[in-house]
């Protein structure tokens, strides 16, 4: 029977396992969001961010209450106008939803989509670059867009690769990642891969509770910002404006208190909790990039022996931080992924679909004690599921 004094160990892609640091800090007392306390914790965890995604002081990080959807929304009212043009490169329902937004904000989209639990080829990428760039035929792309990771499918794009050719064929081109379930899981080098923007949230990789989109802007996009707003195109958003926010950005990197809109206060200082560990904690973070590369491996080769498959297909572009899978397929025993998700449930583990979420501190804390419970109980829910499903079957048989 549920009860909810039971712990349960959530292994989902998002939101994640808090660390005890995080959660302390989530428990203090409200500050003001002008006091120089806060004021000193916003500042910082703006230094901290861009310190994650490695880029430098003239990038402006936006750390705003909303969901990782606000990002796409972000991006879409400050950098599309009507008639911009777009490309969009999708390997799941994230990379879809993302058109969607942008498309709301008048861009018109071209898409690349990815086969099922593949990547977009980069030839693809690269023939539709130059097509649009074609001397006195072309249009050349505004932005092109790129899930680093798609959840729906566990899919990890080459978002380096991608930037690379973005560069070399369209340089005016602003390069925009979607890191929503990447960052702090998977390895994201801003500046030195060319990134014009990072968009995440706080409730995976970057190991805080759910509510703060997290986006880093460049300088050259702050510089497309600008020069729109001297053309006086206002931004297509009350609340999502760069116009608005900023002012408010500079002055907190300033160590200055700044108003538009109140700050959700708590879940800064938790997410500024959880900075400090991945900055300024005992591992580095190339080491915990690297234990969740690990924690992936074994989370896959489990997976695997159990006779499941995962939706992403090619080994290079599998996601880090989660993996999405398939039920085994056994003839003539008609598994469902409710049948393995209801045994999973009795021991007190969430998971949702055909997705585990392996990031943050079920990964790098506790010497991955929460890695080695989700495992096991795998291991059990789908040894279990199969044996009630078979038994079914032959008691229906005799009947």
């Amino acid at each position: 029977m549920y009860s909810s004094t039971v712990k349960k160990l959530l292994a989902i892609p998002g939101p994640i396992e808090l660390s005890p640091n995080v959660q302390n800090a989530l428990a203090l007392p409200t500050l003001s969001h002008v006091s120089p306390e806060f004021v000193k914790i916003f500042q910082e965890s703006l230094d901290m961010t861009r310190e994650v995604v490695q880029t430098g002081s003239s990038s402006i990080p936006f750390i705003l209450a909303g969901s990782g959807t606000f990002g796409w929304d972000q991006v879409g009212a400050n950098l599309v106008e009507t008639g911009d043009r777009v490309l969009v490169l999708s390997t799941g329902y994230f990379g879809d939803g993302f058109k969607d937004c942008l498309q709301t904000y008048g861009a018109e989209v071209d898409i690349l989509k990815s086969a099922l639990g593949g990547t977009v080829p980069i030839s693809e990428v690269e023939k539709a670059l130059r097509k649009a760039t074609e001397t006195g035929t072309g249009r050349p792309y505004k932005l092109v867009t790129i899930t680093h990771v798609d959840t729906s499918t566990g899919v990890l794009s080459d978002a380096q690769a991608i930037a690379a050719c973005a560069q070399r064929i369209s340089p005016g081109t602003l390069v925009v990642l979607d890191a929503v379930c990447s960052l702090a899981s998977e390895d994201i080098q801003m500046d030195a891969w060319g990134l014009d923007v990072v968009l995440s949230a706080s409730q995976k990789g970057l190991g805080g509770p759910p509510g703060l989109s997290i986006l880093v802007a460049s300088q050259r996009t702050i510089n497309v910002l600008e020069e729109r707003i001297k053309r006086g195109i206002k931004s297509g958003s009350y609340y999502s404006s760069w116009e608005k926010w900023l002012p408010i950005m500079r002055a907190y990197d300033q160590n200055k208190p700044a108003y538009f809109g109140t700050p959700a206060v708590n879940l800064v200082r938790a997410y500024h909790a959880s900075l400090r560990e991945i900055t300024q904690g005992p591992i580095s973070l190339s080491t915990r990039l690297a234990m969740h590369t690990a924690a992936s491996d074994l989370v896959k080769r489990t997976a695997e022996s159990l006779g499941m498959t995962q939706v992403a297909r090619e080994p290079k572009g599998r996601a880090h931080g989660m993996t999405a899978l398939y039920v085994p397929d056994i003839p003539g025993v008609p598994l469902a992924a409710a049948d393995v998700l209801a045994q999973v449930g009795k021991r007190n583990i969430v998971m949702a679909g055909g997705w585990i979420g392996h990031m943050g501190w079920s990964v790098v804390g506790e010497e991955g004690r929460d890695i080695r419970t989700i495992l096991k109980v795998l291991e059990e829910s789908v040894k279990d599921a199969i044996a009630i499903k078979k038994s079914a079957l032959n008691i229906s048989a005799r009947l």
